[in-house]
C-alpha cells in the first residue's frame, strides 16, 4: 500500500521590512526543501538590534503571506529562535551564511543545538553580495516619510518598546542629530525614539521669552523645517493650548503636519516656566475646565494614531500628591492618552511615588517624565517605577549655548580662531550630515 510522503517543514526567520532579491532567493531555496514557515519578527524584536521597522507588523505580514514560496507565517517574539523551533520542530532552518560572526553568532549556535534534538538541519545558502536591507531602508528614509507614516510611529513604538527616549529638537540641525545618533551597547542598539518640540527651547532659540510669545503658526513652520530632514515622530509642547475655541485649528494643523502627540499643561494665565522655584503667580486650571479642553482635542482629531497627553503641574505648584492623582484619573477619564507628571525637585522621589500610585489605578495611561532637575536619576529607575516615555527636554539647546559662548570668548581673547578649531566640528562633517 502506498502512502503519500509527508512534506518536510522549513523555518525561515525574517524581518521582511524591505524585501529584496536576497530575501526572495532564500525563500526560493527554502521552498525546495519543503513547506516554508516564515517566522516574522515583531517590531519589538527588530528595534532591539537595528532601526525600527518602516512598515508595521500587519503590513509586513500581509506581504509575506502573499509570496508564493511561503506556506505559513507565524510571529517570532524573540531574536532567539528556540520558542518557535520547539513549537513546530522543523526539519530545516534556512539562513544566509552572513551570521557566523557578530551579533548573531550566538543565536546561530543555539539554533544548531536546538535542531539536534530532533535531527533537524541548518542550511546556509551563500549571502547575496551587494545588497543590504539597511542601506535600502536608509535610501528610502532619506526621501522622507508621509505625515501618516510619521504620526503613527509613536503609538507603534509605545507598543513595541519597554520605554521611549525622546530628545529636545529646536532646529532642523538638532533634528538631524536626533535622527542619526545611536550606539551599540551589549549587542543592543541605543538611539532616540523621537523628538520633543519644547516651547522653552523653541522660544529661546528665537531670542524670545518662554511665555507663549512665539505663536503656534511660527512654531509649526519650524517643525515643518525639521520634518523636511527627519523621519522620527515628534511630541509637541503646546503649553496650555490657549483658548479652547482655537484648539481645534491648532490640533488639525499639527496632525496634518505629522505631529504624533501634543502635551498640554493644566496652567492658566501668563506662563511661568515650571523649572523656576517661585510659582506664586502661577495658577492651575480647574479639573472641569481642563477636561473640556481634552475632550475638545479628542473630538477634533482625525486619526486614531494622534495622541493628547496631559501635563499635571500639581507638584510644581505645591498642591500635593492627592491633587496630582485626582487630576490624572479625571484627565484619563476625559480621554487623555497619557499623563506627564512634572517636578522641579532635585530627586525623583515624588515622581516615583506618583508613578507607583497611578499605575495601580484602573484609569492608568502611559506616564511621561522629564528628568531636567533630577538628572542624576538613571533611566532604569524611572522605568522600573512605571515611566513609559522619558523626555530630555532642553539639553541640546543648553549645550549648544555653552559651546557657542566659549568659542566666541576665545576668539576675542586670542584675536584668531585657531585655538578653538580643535574643539569644533569640521565643516565637512556638518555638510555630510545633510543628505
Amino acid at each position: 500500500m502506498n502512502y503519500k510522503r509527508k512534506k518536510k517543514t522549513v523555518y525561515v526567520a525574517m524581518s521582511a521590512d524591505i524585501l529584496h532579491e536576497g530575501h526572495i532567493n532564500i525563500l526560493k531555496i527554502a521552498n525546495k526543501y519543503g513547506e516554508v514557515v516564515a517566522g516574522l519578527l515583531t517590531d519589538q524584536v527588530i528595534s532591539s538590534y537595528k532601526k525600527f521597522p518602516h512598515f508595521n507588523y500587519k503590513q509586513r505580514e500581509l506581504v509575506l503571506k502573499n509570496i508564493k514560496y511561503v506556506k505559513k507565517v507565524i510571529q517570532q517574539n524573540s531574536h532567539d529562535y528556540s520558542e518557535n523551533l520547539i513549537l513546530i520542530k522543523p526539519d530545516f532552518v534556512i539562513h544566509g551564511n552572513d551570521w557566523k560572526s557578530g551579533i548573531q553568532k550566538g543565536i546561530r549556535s543555539k539554533v544548531i543545538k536546538t535542531l539536534k534534538k530532533w535531527n533537524g538541519k541548518l542550511i546556509e545558502p551563500k549571502y547575496t553580495p551587494g545588497i543590504s536591507s539597511s542601506e535600502i531602508k536608509n535610501k528610502i528614509l532619506n526621501l522622507g516619510v508621509t505625515s501618516d507614516q510619521r504620526r503613527e510611529k509613536l503609538k507603534r513604538l509605545l507598543n513595541a518598546k519597554k520605554f521611549l527616549r525622546i530628545l529636545e529638537t529646536h532646529s532642523a540641525l538638532a533634528g538631524l542629530i536626533v535622527e542619526n545618533t545611536y550606539l551599540i551597547k551589549n549587542n543592543k542598539r541605543l538611539e532616540y525614539d523621537g523628538m520633543w518640540s519644547s516651547s522653552l527651547t523653541d522660544s529661546v532659540s528665537r531670542g524670545m521669552p518662554d511665555n507663549q510669545s512665539v505663536d503656534y503658526s511660527t512654531r509649526l513652520n519650524g517643525i515643518s523645517d525639521i520634518f523636511n530632514v527627519t523621519t522620527k515622530p515628534m511630541i509637541l509642547d503646546i503649553d496650555n493650548g490657549g483658548s479652547i475655541e482655537h484648539l481645534p485649528f491648532l490640533i488639525k494643523k499639527a496632525e496634518r503636519l505629522g505631529v504624533s502627540a501634543v502635551i498640554m499643561e493644566d496652567k492658566v494665565g501668563i506662563k511661568i516656566n515650571s523649572l523656576f522655584l517661585n510659582q506664586k503667580k502661577s495658577k492651575q486650571d480647574s479639573i472641569k475646565s481642563f477636561c473640556k479642553k481634552i475632550k475638545k482635542i479628542k473630538s477634533n482629531q482625525i486619526s486614531d494614531d494622534f495622541m493628547q497627553i496631559s501635563r499635571i503641574e500639581s507638584l510644581i505648584l505645591g498642591n500635593g500628591m492627592a491633587d496630582a492623582l485626582k487630576r490624572a484619573i479625571e484627565y484619563s477619564k476625559a480621554g487623555s492618552d497619557g499623563i506627564m507628571i512634572h517636578s522641579n525637585k532635585k530627586t525623583p522621589t515624588e515622581i516615583i511615588k506618583f508613578c507607583n500610585l497611578f499605575n495601580k489605578s484602573k484609569y492608568k495611561k502611559p506616564i511621561i517624565v522629564v528628568p531636567s532637575t533630577y538628572s542624576k536619576t538613571y533611566e532604569k529607575k524611572l522605568v522600573e517605577a512605571g515611566a513609559k516615555i522619558i523626555i530630555y527636554a532642553n539639553q541640546l539647546l543648553r549645550s549648544s549655548y555653552k559651546a557657542m559662548l566659549t568659542t566666541s570668548e576665545n576668539i576675542l581673547k586670542n584675536g584668531r580662531a585657531y585655538e578653538v578649531e580643535k574643539k569644533m566640528t569640521p565643516v565637512k562633517e556638518i555638510i555630510n550630515l545633510i543628505k
